[in-house]
């Protein structure tokens, strides 16, 4: 993906007002197969496989022992005891490993499945109506999965994204998928580039793994229990808390905060940016960082010392940017 097509700004404000397509074939799969998915797949993340019925679609983490956030994943359930999990790029050699390690527990097939898929993200208020009506298929509702045939070849289509619009995510042959890319644009899709990626979802607070959540971090997605790896420690944080909190914050006037710029109150650093960037549908600086757990409060007002230079900002509430419906 390039960081850009025709401008980020432009592609940014496209999926915001029209719909804009992402090749996200850089994405990870993991196929989960066999009497055992279930279980297995409760061991390995934080949320609660078991409440995603067939066709449903749940956002979850995969931690370490220590709890460290090893990535951050979606999980389909494409039948009974069937799934397919998305994983980031950069950490999809060690899911596997993860995963590989824990399936020798349980009845169940692991396969990387990687080289399969093309994966294709449309998304914007207009996504879901181009989708039909040039791909001539029915899509599944908001976080659900579905399987179609496009161009005569199995895909499967899903009702997620990372922008904050709606829209659908798919997954097809990569022999077919140029054509479909092709067919999307000259019906008016925007072509967008990994600059707008990361202005869309930081726009909405959504997390980037390597940013906001690493193995240094503590999760939150994070169900009481379902004996996940990770879970004993999980428990002590929620129990006692912790010293630190991942807040948004704006800019109240000039600047624009990136990753790693010290956040001050007075002379104490309190925090550091773990993203930030300009927002074009808000026009200022945006972003988000760790800061001690009482100063996480919105309406808290900081410092973000950018480049030397510091910008007063403002804790704010999650989402940053909040669409009329």
């Amino acid at each position: 993906m390039p960081v850009q097509y025709d401008g980020i700004k432009e592609e940014h404000i496209a999926v915001r007002t029209h719909a804009g397509i992402f090749d996200v074939s850089h994405m990870g799969q993991i196929e989960v197969e066999g009497p055992g998915s279930l279980a297995f797949l409760q061991r390995l993340v934080t949320n609660d496989v078991a409440k995603v019925q067939i066709g449903g679609a749940q956002y979850s983490l995969l931690l370490n022992e220590d709890a460290g956030v090893i990535d951050d994943l979606f999980v389909y359930r494409l039948g009974h005891d069937r799934y397919l999990v998305i994983t980031n790029a950069g950490n999809h050699e060690a899911d596997l490993v993860q995963f590989g390690k824990v399936a020798r527990d349980f009845d169940v097939y692991v396969r990387d499945a990687s080289a399969n898929y093309a994966m294709l993200a449309v998304q914007g208020p207009n996504a879901r109506r181009i989708v039909e009506n040039t791909l001539h298929i029915e899509l599944p509702p908001r976080m659900r999965v579905a399987a179609r045939q496009v161009g005569r070849r199995p895909a499967i289509i899903c009702g997620t994204g990372y922008t904050g619009e709606d829209g659908v995510e798919i997954l097809v042959d990569p022999e077919i998928a140029p054509a479909i890319w092709t067919e999307l644009v000259d019906a008016g899709v925007v072509p967008c580039g990994l600059g707008a990626r990361d202005t869309l979802r930081l726009e909405v607070c959504f997390h980037l793994h390597g940013n906001d959540l690493t193995p240094e971090t503590d999760p939150w997605a994070c169900v009481e229990s379902t004996g996940f790896i990770g879970a004993e420690k999980v428990a002590v944080l929620r129990a006692n808390g912790t010293e630190t909190k991942l807040a948004p914050f704006l800019i109240e006037g000039a600047g624009i905060p990136r990753q790693g710029n010290p956040v001050m109150v007075g002379d104490e650093q309190v925090g550091t940016v773990t993203s930030g960037t300009f927002s074009p549908s808000l026009e200022r600086g945006i972003g988000m960082a760790y800061l001690r757990s009482d100063l996480a409060e919105p309406g808290t007002e900081l410092e973000i010392d950018v480049r030397g230079k510091r910008r007063t900002a403002r804790v704010s509430s999650k989402p940053l940017y909040k669409k009329e419906r």
